[in-house]
């Protein structure tokens, strides 16, 4: 009876830890060494950055956490150009959440009112864009928006403008492009929430005198808060830190955190600053993340 239960007890053990061990492994080891290079310095050298630790000696590791380079973190509080590119991408990425939001949620609603045999085939057709690259997708947009692109010519054609509008290269290129490439992790949370409310609360709220639209903002409209929640999470969060999107469709013009932490690494060769902006960006998302771990728990 003991070893069943130590058995047991072990097996617990090991099916909590896996999850762990992930995380140690591919986020909290990652997360250190980027922290360690951001409190190093500059060199020309391969690596390009001295090493900070000294792990010979304990007298050797005590006079090097006594003097931890924190001109990196310096730095990116006295250039402007960090400062602004954190406060374009917040704005980008919330304006870019809403958005989505607004075609998400006649999606989502839709296909949860759709007949039960047709819904798996809706969400089938809703995950479909993720069995093509992503880059492909982007690339696609170019060919869309650009100056002689399709939508040009579509809207040359019907009369509706006399020249090309200029959409590529601007920020109005990057809301649609992450609109279009995240819509999915919108739509799938709202899905859920929306296809388990009781359809009987609608009936009730309609018996006791609410209009369709009055039902849909006293009842369906609540109820679906959590998937909103978790859907606006699932998009702002990775369009915060968005490169390949505003590189591709934004130009040279568009502001934002990743392309400068792309230009850090890779053009100017400054691995120091450009780890000190990863993990001040990541501390800029833990907040909302946060912040809705705490909601949940409310409402829980």
């Amino acid at each position: 009876m003991a070893s069943r239960i130590l058995r047991a007890n072990w097996w617990k053990g090991a099916v909590i830890g896996i999850p762990y061990l992930w995380l140690l492994v591919l986020f909290l080891v990652p997360f250190f060494i980027v922290l360690k290079i951001s409190l190093s310095e500059t060199a020309i050298a391969q690596p390009p950055y001295l090493p900070v630790f000294d792990w010979s000696s304990l007298s050797g590791l005590v006079a090097t956490l006594k003097k931890l380079g924190t001109q990196s973190y310096q730095f990116l509080m006295e250039d402007p150009l960090y400062l602004n590119a954190y406060l374009s991408s917040l704005k980008i990425a919330a304006i870019s959440t809403v958005l989505t939001l607004l075609v998400a949620y006649p999606l989502a609603y839709a296909m949860s009112r759709a007949p039960g045999g047709l819904r798996p085939v809706l969400v089938m057709l809703t995950v479909l864009p993720f069995w093509t690259s992503f880059l492909i997708r982007v690339y696609a947009w170019i060919g869309i928006l650009r100056n002689e692109g399709y939508l040009n010519q579509f809207l040359l054609w019907t009369g509706l403008i006399d020249t090309p509008l200029t959409i590529l290269n601007t920020n109005n290129a990057v809301y649609i492009g992450i609109v279009y490439s995240y819509l999915p992790f919108m739509v799938l949370p709202i899905y859920a929430s929306l296809e388990r409310l009781d359809p009987r609360l609608l009936e009730a709220a309609g018996d006791l005198g609410c209009t369709p639209l009055c039902a849909f903002w006293r009842v369906t409209f609540p109820l679906s808060l959590p998937g909103v929640l978790a859907g606006a999470l699932l998009v702002f969060i990775p369009a915060v830190g968005e490169f390949v999107i505003p590189d591709l469709l934004g130009g040279s013009q568009t502001l934002m955190i990743g392309k400068t932490l792309w230009d850090e690494f890779f053009t100017n060769r400054d691995w120091p600053v450009a780890s000190a902006v990863a993990v001040l960006l990541l501390l800029v998302l833990v907040v909302p993340i946060t912040l809705f771990q705490r909601l949940q728990a409310r409402q829980g």
